[in-house]
């Protein structure tokens, strides 16, 4: 708890901003709803907790900003750091705000792709990888999104229910494409060696 000194009446607060990356494990990528079973979770856990923020999601890599208490913030964290479903989480930022950039969201879902972006700002920081920005890159990245918000609140979008698409399982179809030759070799060796037990079995 912090105090903002007015000059004529002081007031205290205890409104703080969370940011953090991290990069999904094989146990999230191996589900097509990881992302789907999150929101769904973080979306009742949050309002409860009066937690507002936005997750994105993308090319096997997460950026989550949320703002709440910072008892609510920290209890979020120590549950994300026993989060099997990513790793390498790595916080950019755990301060002290005066307003919710996201006020209205309980919690956002997006998925960023190239060819799923519109806006030329945000093309800029794609494809996305969050480990390889510059220190101050997460900050213009969330100031797009905020422009994101204020435009949905406009049009009266002011929150969303998960996503029900399967973006983790298209990010599992990639890598299995791109490594099929190497599924394929594993693959034949594991018929191989079923074959070589059942025949030293019978």
């Amino acid at each position: 708890m912090s105090t903002i000194n007015d000059s004529t009446n002081p007031v205290t607060t205890d409104l703080c901003q969370l940011v953090y990356i991290s990069r999904i494990t094989s146990t999230g990528l191996s589900s097509p709803s990881t992302l789907n079973d999150i929101s769904e979770t973080a979306v009742e856990r949050n309002q409860i907790d009066n937690i507002t923020g936005i997750l994105c999601y993308g090319n096997g890599y997460f950026l989550q900003c949320v703002e709440g208490s910072e008892q609510a913030l920290t209890n979020l964290k120590n549950r994300l750091l026993i989060d099997d479903r990513h790793k390498e989480l790595k916080v950019l930022d755990f301060s002290e705000i005066t307003k919710r950039r996201f006020a209205s969201w309980s919690l956002r879902s997006i998925t960023l792709e190239r060819w799923m972006t519109k806006e030329p700002e945000l093309k800029k920081l794609m494809p996305f990888k969050p480990y390889e920005w510059d220190s101050n890159e997460w900050q213009k990245f969330l100031e797009i999104l905020q422009g994101y918000y204020e435009e949905q609140t406009r049009t009266g979008n002011v929150d969303t229910p998960p996503v029900k698409y399967s973006t983790l399982g298209v990010t599992l179809s990639k890598v299995v494409g791109q490594h099929q030759a190497f599924f394929l070799i594993q693959t034949v060796l594991g018929l191989m060696i079923a074959a070589t037990l059942l025949w030293l079995i019978l």
